[in-house]
């Protein structure tokens, strides 16, 4: 009878340690399968379409976004954006009020020189399929000088649109207008330092209250404050090669962090005050308001799920004895 309760022990403590706490409460890890898709540069978590994430190539691909299913890293739709330009650099994208998304075309490989960058701003459609979509076209500028950037976020309960620069000193946010026009130029203005990090994406949770900045190999999350950010901590994120992209899920408690590549992966860590057991993931030390609260959640996690595991192995070898 020995196999029956070593066999039990076994599968205790590997469905103690092998199961985030996490794991059903958010979207799962997926990888981009779609060969068209080489150079993903912006994620952005759909919530009218549950599971699914837009994402684009960086340059030389044309007017185009994708909707990539999580659960089978397929492509089911992709859309062509009319009533634009060329697109010259897109790097960011982001869903806004009333499902509406908004096109980062902001980069600028040249360091800064272009005169004006553009966002394209169009409807999510309703149904998942190949299909043209008319988008409406807006005039960029700083009023600061041209810039690069690779970071735009739209605030999901005011609409309003902000860009965070890249810079490897560390940059700023930028905020747009109140209100994007298609008739004249917008003009963004600087409203806080986004120091430490060189910016490759930016995503706002989708109650407003927490923005995420991330880098090549880091991220910092911030309070929101009316824009007014606030530095919290630093995360962790997953080494995925170029890292360029991230997103909160639709419902806030993770993050999921992307790359560029022929079949990039996509993979989700806890959220910062998302309501997840295990905290953030794998905060980095020092810094103005970093914390070790994620690393303590997944300590407190792995210590639980041991003493679970030994306790129900005590428990087997006294009841072998007592037999």
């Amino acid at each position: 009878m020995r196999r029956p309760f070593v066999t039990l022990a076994a599968a205790l403590l590997v469905g103690a340690l092998a199961v985030p706490a996490s794991a059903a409460d958010g979207d799962e890890d997926f990888t981009i399968k779609d060969p068209r898709i080489t150079e993903s540069s912006g994620l952005a978590a759909s919530r009218l379409h549950p599971g699914i994430y837009w994402t684009h190539n960086d340059s030389d691909d044309g007017p185009y976004i994708y909707a990539v299913d999580s659960g089978t890293g397929e492509t089911v739709a992709r859309l062509t954006l009319t009533g634009v330009g060329t697109p010259r650099d897109v790097e960011a994208i982001s869903v806004g009020p009333d499902n509406r998304i908004y096109v980062g075309d902001i980069g600028d490989n040249l360091g800064g020189s272009w005169p004006h960058v553009w966002i394209y701003e169009l409807p999510e459609p309703k149904t998942l399929k190949d299909q043209t979509v008319r988008a409406t076209q807006y005039v960029v500028k700083y009023s600061d000088g041209a810039r690069d950037a690779e970071s735009l976020v739209v605030h999901p309960k005011t609409g309003r649109v902000y860009i965070v620069d890249k810079n490897e000193q560390g940059g700023h946010l930028y905020e747009g207008p109140a209100e994007l026009s298609a008739s004249g130029t917008n003009v963004f203005r600087p409203v806080a330092a986004v120091p430490d990090l060189e910016a490759t994406d930016a995503t706002l949770s989708p109650d407003g209250e927490r923005l995420v900045v991330r880098s090549y190999f880091g991220a910092i999350a911030y309070d929101w404050n009316g824009g007014k950010i606030k530095r919290k901590e630093r995360l962790g994120v997953p080494f995925l090669g170029q890292g360029e992209s991230v997103t909160y899920t639709a419902d806030g408690t993770r993050l999921m962090y992307g790359a560029e590549g022929a079949d990039s992966s996509v993979e989700g860590q806890d959220a910062p005050g998302g309501g997840s057991s295990s905290g953030s993931g794998s905060p980095a030390a020092g810094g103005e308001g970093d914390s070790g609260e994620g690393l303590d959640g997944n300590l407190k996690t792995g210590a639980i799920a041991v003493a679970v595991a030994c306790a129900a192995l005590l428990g087997l070898r006294g009841l072998r004895r007592r037999r």
